[in-house]
């Protein structure tokens, strides 16, 4: 049971983590599409907005690798990993919800390579709004692993 708690605490550190690359990189766009003709913020916001989006990527990395465990591990080794998910709709539905938040990050880290290379992002109102779906599906994620419905 220890590992198994080991393996969700870290798993949850690097939700969090990654999160928060989620939440603030729509942010730093919204910046970009507001910094029209002052070339040094622009480029230090695309500085920025890279290493966030390199560090999301190394904390999804993490995340699956403490979560895989979590949700298969008591096929591996059963003594440590006790089977929390097996045979669960939720799991599914969940799983579902993270691969679209991973679309989502990965859709707003191209929207900023294209801002680098000088191309035009939505405006800032529309970034703004993008900026909110996130919060909807991690609610989701956040109800189904609490509430289990299914």
């Amino acid at each position: 049971m220890t590992v198994y708690l080991w393996s969700k605490t870290f798993h949850l550190l690097f939700v969090i983590a990654w999160m928060a690359a989620v939440f603030y990189l729509p942010r730093i766009l919204v910046n970009l599409a507001e910094s029209a003709g002052q070339e040094a913020v622009r480029e230090r916001l695309v500085l920025m907005g890279r290493r966030l989006y390199r560090f999301g990527h190394a904390m999804f990395g993490l995340l699956l690798a403490f979560g895989l465990p979590l949700w298969l591990g008591y096929r591996v080794a059963p003594a440590w990993y006790p089977p929390v998910a097996a045979g669960s709709g939720w799991m599914h539905a969940k799983l579902a919800l993270v691969a679209v938040l991973l679309a989502y990050f990965i859709v707003t880290g191209r929207m900023l390579e294209r801002a680098a290379g000088g191309g035009a992002l939505p405006s800032a109102t529309a970034l703004r709004w993008l900026n909110e779906a996130p919060l909807l599906l991690v609610i989701g994620v956040i109800w189904l692993v609490l509430a289990k419905p299914f």
